[in-house]
């Protein structure tokens, strides 16, 4: 049985306190299983994060968990798209995968699994990712612990809610154009995605053209560190290989960072409008970070955001569509609009519909385009812009049954400031710096050079000491 005692501490901790207590034997990695299965079921039938519950995965995996491991014990959830956990389902919330088991571990999870965190369940993601919200109809909707009625974000959703819920302390994310650091802005908690090639996509090449990332999210800068030095590292022949710091992510940001010179901006590169609050947010962090010594200045974007949107978007639907191609060698039949969400089956389409010509046209295009952005953020070490510009949207205003892709594309607007960075390759991280009137987080994005992670969780780690994130508590939560 697990004690009220125990329940207060895990919940309370973030994910190196907890692998802590089980490095100096004051509690078990059993232990903390059993927690964190108290915890989902739960809170789980209301929120709906959790969309597999693996707990005797756990239990075998806590017998065998190296006790000296970074994360010896923490619980943890694998997002339910892309990376395999050999054993569990991987669906990618699609039913025509829906009775896909993994039977290979990706090199993400081998690290996941060296550094003793240990797999509780699985999170709810949109299908195939392709959304900021979190709604999959193999699924369900994962709600927002926060406010009734409000999206938690996408596609890390699942993850999201758990976190800021206190079902686990941290989990798996993933990001094609926002999609870790927008559920943390909705669910107010702390969303990195590193910088290109920082994590390997092994045994996969590449994805997107480096315009997909995979790290996690988190209550903590701290944790989000460690897990980056868990986790991170290039294979001899990847297509993008960062540069490494001198030193450990954890030890640097717990370092406070010299002098920065700081650009900002409150205007959406799309001409659309930013709500006041929002604004208000990201205004109130820069003049924190001036008084604590930096020096700021408003730097508008010049970027023709809205067609850049239309080809990155283009360019992944030919991804897809190869993804797809490939699968159907895996389930043994095409795939029909009956196995597939409408507007999936709207992107598979676009995909085979557009010439290798067009598409290479595409990936020139943006690369020219991620060139422009590093280019012209060079002068900054860091770069502060809302994560969103608009407070978490209701359900269904990312309707994934919409068959028009570009009409559903433009509903993306509210991301205006996140999807550049998958393109530019920076790192960028979204941090719960603000709560509207109503009581909705509000996420702040700070984005340093490309290979710096180092200077942003410093600068993160700086205003966390200055906004106690840590301590807040969502209506719905453990």
């Amino acid at each position: 049985m697990v004690t009220d005692s125990l329940l207060t501490t895990y919940t309370e901790s973030d994910a190196l306190d907890l692998a802590a207590l089980v490095h100096s034997g004051q509690v078990s990695p059993a232990e903390l299983v059993e927690a964190a299965v108290t915890v989902i079921d739960r809170l789980n039938p209301e929120l709906n994060a959790v969309v597999h519950r693996l707990y005797d995965m756990a239990r075998a995996q806590a017998q065998t968990v190296d006790k000296s491991a970074p994360f010896a014990g923490v619980p943890f959830l694998l997002k339910e798209l892309a990376s395999s956990w050999t054993g569990a389902p991987n669906t990618n919330s699609s039913f025509y995968l829906k009775d896909v088991v993994a039977d290979f571990d990706t090199e993400v999870v081998r690290r996941m699994k060296a550094a003793g965190l240990v797999m509780v369940g699985k999170s709810n993601a949109p299908e195939n990712g392709w959304s900021i919200t979190t709604e999959p109809k193999l699924y369900g909707k994962t709600k927002n612990p926060w406010k009734e009625g409000i999206t938690p974000g996408g596609s890390s959703g699942g993850t999201a809610a758990a976190i800021a819920s206190r079902m686990v302390p941290i989990a798996e994310a993933s990001d094609g154009a926002g999609s870790i650091r927008i559920p943390a802005s909705c669910c107010g908690i702390v969303g990195l995605k590193p910088s290109r090639g920082r994590v390997s996509l092994a045994p996969f090449g590449d994805y997107w053209y480096g315009g997909a990332y995979f790290l996690c999210c988190s209550r903590t800068v701290r944790d989000t560190a460690a897990y980056l030095d868990a986790v991170a590292g290039a294979l001899p022949g990847d297509p993008y290989t960062p540069p490494v710091p001198d030193g450990s992510w954890l030890d640097l940001s717990a370092r406070a960072p010299k002098k920065l010179r700081i650009g900002f901006s409150v205007t959406p590169p799309n001409g659309t409008d930013i709500d006041p609050e929002v604004k208000a947010a990201v205004l109130a962090t820069v003049a924190m970070l001036e008084g604590l010594g930096h020096d700021v200045e408003e730097h508008d974007m010049p970027l023709d955001a809205n067609g850049v949107w239309g080809t990155y978007t283009n360019m992944t639907c030919v991804q897809t569509a190869a993804t797809f191609d490939y699968l159907e060698t895996v389930i043994g039949r095409p795939v029909t609009p009956n196995d597939v969400e409408p507007l999936t089956f709207a992107i598979i389409e676009r995909g085979r519909a557009t010439s290798g010509i067009r598409h290479i046209s595409d990936v020139e295009q943006l690369r020219q385009v991620g060139r422009d952005i590093v280019g012209d953020l060079n002068a900054y070490d860091l770069y502060i812009t809302p994560t969103l510009t608009q407070l978490p949207r209701p359900f269904g205003y990312y309707d994934m049954s919409e068959t028009n892709l570009d009409r559903y594309n433009a509903k993306w607007a509210d991301s205006v400031f996140a999807f550049p960075f998958n393109i530019s390759g920076q790192p960028a991280i979204s941090l719960p710096l603000g709560w509207s009137q109503g009581g909705v987080p509000i996420g702040v994005q700070l984005v340093g050079r490309y290979g710096d992670e180092a200077t942003v969780l410093a600068a993160s780690a700086q205003l966390e000491q200055e906004i106690a994130w840590r301590d807040r508590r969502p209506p719905i939560s453990a």
